[in-house]
């Protein structure tokens, strides 16, 4: 389970942000970090495999690496402050729809959608946007969703092809270029609980008729 040494770790990783203190505290991140986040997806992964077995089975196959790649960044500090896992069909990098969790110092953050797509699988989750654009508005206007995760997120594209400005008309998400939301509560109350596991479940499940939604769109 997730402690209060967890939150600690961050606390200090955010204030030393660097190799030396990073080796110098690595025992205490694959004990009191890893570790029980690795042991969170291990309870997580059996529930979403029902629902979509393609997700693959192993926690560390869903775990993203600690380390950032700089080489296109102006931050260069080397590690992210948040563990962060991905639980999608062919993996955490997979550009079908998935979930996601990441859990920082003091917040997790518990969500899903599509955060990459090609030009060929935009265009073709759009036309089914425009098929079927009623199905989404209920979905993301939906008041427990609103409550919940808010607003789908996503970079928008300026201009829309003409076939799709009527679709346009019922709901802005059709300029989307990803399409995702994400709930944000505190990690404290969860210290040594094992209702973690069942709050973030509860969050996926929440999400999860968005997931469909734009998986049957991309099959």
């Amino acid at each position: 389970m997730i402690s209060r040494e967890y939150s600690v770790f961050f606390e200090q990783l955010g204030k030393n942000n660097h190799k030396e203190w990073f080796h110098a505290n690595k025992k205490h991140y694959e004990q009191e970090v890893k570790a029980p986040f690795l042991a969170l997806l291990d309870h997580l992964i059996p529930e979403l495999t029902t629902w979509d077995p393609r997700i693959p089975q192993e926690a560390k196959t869903a775990l993203f690496r600690i380390n950032k790649d700089i080489r296109f960044s102006k931050d260069k500090s080397p590690y992210h402050t948040v563990m962060k896992a991905g639980f999608s069909p062919n993996g955490k990098k997979s550009m079908l729809p998935g979930y996601y969790l990441g859990i920082d110092a003091h917040n997790i953050h518990v969500g899903g959608g599509l955060f990459m797509l090609r030009p060929p699988e935009l265009k073709k989750l759009r036309e089914h946007i425009a098929r079927d654009t009623d199905q989404l508005v209920r979905l993301v206007e939906n008041a427990d969703f609103i409550s919940s995760f808010g607003r789908i997120k996503g970079e928008k594209a300026k201009r829309l092809d003409k076939s799709l400005v009527e679709a346009a008309e019922k709901t802005d998400l059709i300029y989307n270029k990803q399409f995702y939301a994400m709930a944000e509560f505190p990690l404290e109350p969860f210290f040594g609980s094992e209702e973690l596991t069942e709050e973030i479940l509860e969050h996926f499940k929440g999400i999860r008729p968005l997931i469909d939604y734009l998986t049957a769109a991309l099959e």
